[in-house]
């Protein structure tokens, strides 16, 4: 792959720590809730796809804003300069147009990250989560919940249905499953499990499950042979005060924990077939981020280091997002650790680290 310009990876960043002024952004572009990039819009720049925060308070006072012209171009400005990029906006998918036969519409079951990634949150409920004080604080994954915009369970059927759908219709690549902590000792990989064999079923599709580590490591295998390619289970943040701060209740499964169950899971997914997120920006040093990166990567999981975004209606709404300089160090230093080890994010089966549009980690990766 030719090397990134490094103009448009510094460019991503900007855009995902400051967020878009968007004037016009129609209410079905983007998100609002949920469990993954919300309050974000997807945004083409120069044929990257990156999903960028507009809907937050943090956007509205971007210095970047985006502008539509007659003719329905779209161009972006920083200031009163003009940025030279091409912008464009992905077409809502045509699978959105559709209900099951019960009469919900699919967009409630699934959505459309990026170009061609279907997401879905299998449970739209988390057991921490009515309970403020021990519910990891930048979490909103009951707000699309109680704002009508999707259902509390997703059926395995359901998503099936869906995914086959947004395969045949849009042109999707792959699935990433995610679900609020249910109230088991599998920790969702059952949800995982019975979604991928129904998934399996109806479309060879390659598919990303998240869940916490579950207590009995079996369910590794269990969801590799159901058809779940790649695991996700995410620390999130790695200084132990700041775990106890932003993961209350979460933060009781300990890094030792995590870097345990991350060694069962890559024995039996395979080196590079495991990720974790690190949400860069809410307290941890650089250091902390590059350090845990570097431990990571010798388990062989990929670090998928992310820009915190504050979401409204959430306990950190007004916590302020990294700044560039902060995002640009941390990228150099965990793409240089992921080029020495050769894990790639373009080598995923699925998931977030191989969509990308979240981040600009893949962007600097490809950087010689």
């Amino acid at each position: 792959m030719a090397d990134t310009e490094p103009r448009l990876a510094t460019l991503l960043t900007e855009l995902q720590v400051h967020g878009v002024v968007d004037p016009a952004v129609p209410g079905n572009q983007g998100r609002r809730g949920g469990a993954g990039p919300s309050d974000h819009r997807a945004l083409t720049i120069d044929g990257t796809t990156v999903m960028v925060p507009v809907y937050n308070d943090l956007s509205q006072a971007s210095p970047y804003q985006l502008h539509s012209a007659a003719d329905g171009s779209l161009s972006l400005t920083q200031g009163d300069s003009p940025v030279l990029a091409k912008v464009q906006v992905p077409p809502e998918p045509s699978f959105y147009r559709l209900k099951t036969a019960e009469g919900i519409p699919y967009r409630a079951i699934a959505l459309l990250h990026s170009r061609d990634v279907l997401a879905t949150t299998l449970q739209q409920t988390c057991i921490r989560f009515r309970d403020r004080s021990q519910s990891c604080q930048f979490c909103a994954i009951e707000q699309s919940l109680e704002g009508g915009r999707t259902v509390v369970r997703k059926t395995p059927q359901q998503v099936a249905e869906v995914a086959e759908a947004a395969v045949r219709l849009d042109g999707v690549r792959q699935l990433v499953m995610t679900t609020g902590t249910p109230n088991s000792d599998d920790r969702g990989a059952r949800l995982m499990a019975e979604t991928a064999l129904a998934v399996k079923a109806q479309v060879d599709l390659p598919i990303q499950g998240q869940c916490e580590p579950p207590e009995d490591p079996s369910w590794y295998q269990l969801m590799k042979d159901a058809g779940v390619d790649s695991l996700g289970m995410h620390l999130e943040v790695v200084e132990a005060a700041v775990r106890r701060r932003i993961l209350p209740g979460k933060s009781e499964l300990s890094l030792d924990r995590y870097y345990e169950a991350f060694g069962q899971a890559v024995a039996v997914f395979g080196r590079g077939q495991v990720t974790t997120y690190l949400l860069a920006g809410l307290g941890d040093s650089a250091e902390s981020l590059i350090s845990c990166s570097e431990h990571l990567i010798q388990l062989g999981v990929y670090p998928f280091v992310v820009p915190f975004v504050p979401i409204a209606g959430t306990p950190l709404q007004d916590h302020p997002a990294p700044n560039t300089a902060f995002m640009v160090e941390v990228y150099t230093a965990v793409a240089a650790l992921l080029r020495a080890s050769d894990l790639r994010a373009e080598a995923m089966a699925a998931g977030c680290a191989k969509c990308g549009a979240c981040s600009a980690l893949a962007l600097f990766e490809q950087q010689a």
